[in-house]
């Protein structure tokens, strides 16, 4: 069987599910991987058949896009391109994870595709979001077009959506806690995330983008991205401060961490991950201000872990999505 995966290569969560499924994937056949997107800076271990520059949005500094960067990356005529040329019908399946060019060569060449994503869980009226409507709903629809979909979100709201993807290699994780925090907040520029951490009286551990080389100030340590790094932290925090995403809240919520969450503006799906998690009991934060500090320190006095119950069934979840759409 020949198998295609498309990865979003926006952000790290996508690829970071993927360094647990595509070893699965593996086992029912030949898997060729595409990745496309420009902001991910963690890796798979398997070598990709196609690498595409996709269609990306860019972290900003103040908690926001950088509309501007995104325009700038964009490149319609290179993206119709790789859509109209990519062999899909070569497959006998094509798996899909929010990734737009195999979606949409798909849709273009009249090929069945299967989302296998947390993004898809939206199709869903029932998954949580914001009571306004808002215009990034067109985005869950036609970002990345599939005729099946298999999801994952904090709850199963629908009978197509199943809990978090947990890694093996942070469900075998030892725990600990050292008193430190972990931060990811990759849409804040450090000298802010400093500006405010700096006046706890805790340590915390900044994982960042910006950074090729750790620093400390203070009772802050700034890392660069590194996966082996962010997980040992995260096992040995007392709590998580990160953004509006999906995997790293359900990874450290699976450790028993507490976790706040500060999701980016404009960015209509960590609006709605947020909320999603704000009714588990989740901290929730709308943005960095005047208010931050006196958020932060109440987050860090709090004692809540909240318990969830995400078991292991991602191979079972895997053979189901074979057997029921391969050709």
């Amino acid at each position: 069987m020949k198998i295609l995966f498309g990865i979003q290569g926006t952000g790290n969560g996508h690829i970071s599910r993927a360094r647990e499924i595509v070893p699965l994937l593996q086992q029912y056949g030949e898997v060729d991987l595409l990745i496309s997107g420009t902001e991910a800076e963690v890796s798979l271990s398997q070598p990709l058949k196609y690498r595409f520059h996709g269609f990306s949005f860019i972290f900003g500094k103040n908690g926001g896009v950088d509309k501007w960067a995104t325009y700038k990356t964009m490149n319609l005529r290179r993206l119709w391109r790789d859509i109209h040329h990519l062999p899909v019908g070569d497959y006998d399946i094509v798996i899909n994870d929010f990734e737009p060019v195999s979606a949409w060569a798909c849709k273009v060449q009249k090929v069945p595709s299967v989302s296998l994503s947390h993004q898809c869980s939206f199709i869903s009226a029932n998954t949580p979001r914001p009571p306004e409507w808002n215009y990034a709903e067109w985005l869950f629809k036609y970002y990345s077009p599939t005729t099946h979909h298999v999801g994952f979100h904090f709850e199963r709201y629908d009978d197509f959506i199943h809990t978090p993807v947990i890694r093996s290699e942070i469900r075998n994780l030892e725990t600990s806690n050292k008193g430190h925090y972990t931060v990811y907040l990759p849409a804040y520029q450090d000298k802010t995330l400093l500006k405010y951490l700096s006046k706890t009286g805790v340590e915390w551990h900044i994982f960042s983008k910006r950074q090729k080389t750790p620093y400390r100030e203070g009772n802050v340590q700034i890392f660069p991205v590194n996966n082996e790094a962010f997980n040992n932290s995260l096992a040995s925090c007392e709590g998580l401060l990160t953004g509006g995403g999906f995997e790293g809240p359900a990874e450290a919520l699976f450790l028993q961490k507490k976790v706040m969450m500060i999701p980016m503006r404009g960015q209509f799906e960590q609006q709605c991950n947020a909320l999603a998690a704000s009714k588990l009991g989740v901290t929730v934060v709308n943005a960095i201000d005047g208010n931050f500090i006196t958020q932060l320190n109440n987050w860090v006095n709090m004692s809540n872990t909240i318990k969830v119950d995400f078991p292991d069934e991602t191979a079972r979840i895997v053979d189901d999505l074979i057997k029921r759409y391969a050709v």
